[in-house]
């Protein structure tokens, strides 16, 4: 099944929490290709059926999208297994450049980041963000989040 224009039209609002949530399975039939599938169960908030979904996908993108779930889990040593699965992934230096513009808009959270995208240091700035619910670093993070989830999506559905 293509991928309807209201879907790809709520990419660029809605925001992933960063710990799961719910399922959404039964509203979104599956789309192709399966790891654009399980970036979308996650964007829409069901934990279980992308968690499902990304483990069937074989592939560094199927590991990406499986590392992003756990890492809502949280579960960081789960979230990190995964992400050295990835290896480094061709939407990287793209993730890092949109984080830094993110970190800009929020100085108060006072990230200083690596000078290569480090999925380990997004996992371990996720976790502070979560116990800081409201800030700026916790705003930050989501943003970040969802710039990455965008890069791969993106990615998944064409690969350069």
């Amino acid at each position: 099944m293509p991928i309807d224009a209201s879907i790809l039209a709520a990419r660029g609002t809605r925001r992933m929490p960063l710990i799961q949530s719910g399922s959404v399975r039964h509203t979104l039939a599956p789309i192709q290709p399966k790891s654009a599938y399980a970036g979308l169960l996650l964007l829409f908030g069901d934990w279980e059926g992308a968690h499902t979904a990304a483990q069937d996908i074989h592939t560094p993108d199927g590991s990406y999208w499986h590392a992003i779930v756990h890492r809502q889990e949280p579960d960081s040593f789960n979230s990190g297994y995964w992400f050295r699965q990835v290896g480094k992934h061709p939407i990287f230096p793209a993730v890092l450049a949109d984080a830094e513009a993110i970190l800009q808009r929020f100085p108060s959270a006072r990230v200083k980041l690596p000078a290569a995208w480090s999925p380990q240091f997004f996992i371990d700035l996720c976790e502070s963000a979560v116990r800081q619910p409201g800030s700026p670093l916790e705003s930050a993070a989501i943003e970040i989040q969802h710039a990455e989830w965008c890069h791969l999506f993106d990615w998944c559905r064409n690969p350069m």
